[in-house]
């Protein structure tokens, strides 16, 4: 006798063979398979795309518009429309519904949609900072964040910049974020005033009218953890479950190496003869550093037993589904998540104050400037000599009296 289970599985069947997926419904789990998808969730996925593909039937929608099918059930849902039973149209169907045109995209069935165009002039702005000015895409991208709402309140004619607008539209940015991320935001303007200076689309001089941003260079103590927390954040990384995070906390706090630069890491870049590690950093510079032999060990336990087997030669792969080379935010995330099991109470908890530890950690060493300024790749030594305000009690031995009068 059928059970309940039964029933429903040969609902969803039926109702994924009249929809629009009934020629890739196969395909679509085989491709959910191959990005890691346990089986339970590709079941369920299963059952929600049939949800959707009834919905879109029932809609009068075919295949070939499936986006504008797409874009009418999530404007029903954002109306409030409300499931009445299990297989009806819900929130999780029409995301489902996303992933599958995802699956069409990919499989070459469906066209990619281009991304929103940008101005014309910040488009030629990205290319000249590509191709004259070597920018890294991380670094782009931040002032491509600042650069486009600009454009969008000043207009995209450069001609009609002057300096009144401009520090006007800076004051105005200036009451509504920190002081840092006012310092970002000027110099991605900057950068973009400078070029259309340098193109004659605007008049010379105009970057000279951003106002400055109040702030002290290399004032502060730089951001550390000492040696004890270090090694408690390693520690909450051990097991065969983590030899990926390993891998990661270990280029971050021996090496100093940023988080782009982890994300960015492919097998290309490790020379296991010469035992070497190549980065492509600031200005598309290629530099090498050493590949330890911890780091080793620690990269080849990854690769042999934890890295999923997925053809792209990045060496960091995402743990959960679907697969893809991890990006800068996921090495973040994945110091947050360290610095908790390690149970490590701090401020800052992005993977930059990792890259400040391993500066501070090779000075309480014994390490120079010079040769910790090398391993940062750092252009000049006024950036590492920050770090040489780590130790508070060297300071204090040499520190002199304060000439004024005692206070009262």
């Amino acid at each position: 006798m059928p059970t309940g289970v039964y029933v429903r599985q040969n609902a969803v069947s039926d109702r994924l063979k009249a929809g629009m997926a009934a020629d890739h419904a196969v395909d679509f789990a085989r491709w959910l398979r191959e990005r890691r998808y346990t089986p339970l969730t590709i079941v369920e996925r299963m059952r929600l795309l049939a949800s959707w593909t009834h919905w879109a039937r029932g809609a009068g929608y075919t295949l070939a518009a499936i986006r504008e099918a797409h874009a009418a059930s999530f404007s029903l849902i954002e109306a409030g429309h409300r499931p009445r039973f299990r297989g009806d149209l819900n929130k999780d169907a029409v995301e489902c519904a996303k992933l599958f045109i995802a699956y069409l995209e990919d499989q070459g069935q469906l066209m990619r949609l281009p991304a929103k165009p940008a101005a014309p002039v910040v488009v030629e702005f990205a290319a000249w900072a590509r191709e004259q000015r070597g920018l890294a895409e991380t670094t782009l991208a931040a002032y491509l964040g600042t650069i486009t709402p600009f454009v969008q309140a000043l207009g995209d004619i450069p001609t009609s910049y002057d300096a009144v607008t401009i520090r006007a539209y800076m004051i105005e940015r200036a009451k509504a974020v920190s002081v840092e991320r006012m310092k970002g935001i000027s110099v991605g303007i900057r950068a973009f005033l400078r070029f259309l200076i340098a193109r004659g689309r605007c008049p010379s001089g105009l970057d000279h009218a951003m106002p400055n941003v109040a702030g002290w260079r290399l004032a502060s103590i730089p951001r550390f953890l000492p040696d004890a927390d270090i090694a408690r954040i390693i520690g909450a990384c051990n097991g065969e479950r983590r030899l990926r995070d390993r891998a990661i906390i270990l280029l971050l706090v021996r090496l100093g190496l940023r988080a782009s630069e982890v994300a960015r890491l492919s097998f290309d870049d490790i020379d296991w003869r010469q035992g070497s590690i190549r980065l492509c950093g600031k200005g598309r510079r290629e530099e090498l550093l050493p590949l330890t032999q911890e780091i080793g060990d620690a990269l080849l336990a990854y690769i042999e037993r934890g890295r999923p087997a997925l053809g792209t030669p990045s060496l960091f792969i995402t743990e959960y589904a679907p697969l893809r080379p991890i990006d800068r935010l996921t090495v973040k995330d994945l110091v947050k998540r360290a610095l908790k099991r390690g149970g490590i109470e701090s401020r800052y908890k992005g993977a930059h104050i990792l890259r400040h530890s391993a500066a501070t950690a090779m000075l309480r060493h014994g390490v120079s400037l010079p040769g910790v300024s090398t391993v940062l790749r750092h252009r000049s030594q006024a950036m590492t000599a920050h770090y040489a305000k780590v130790d508070i009690a060297l300071l204090s031995a040499i520190a002199q009296p304060w000439p004024g009068r005692s206070p009262c």
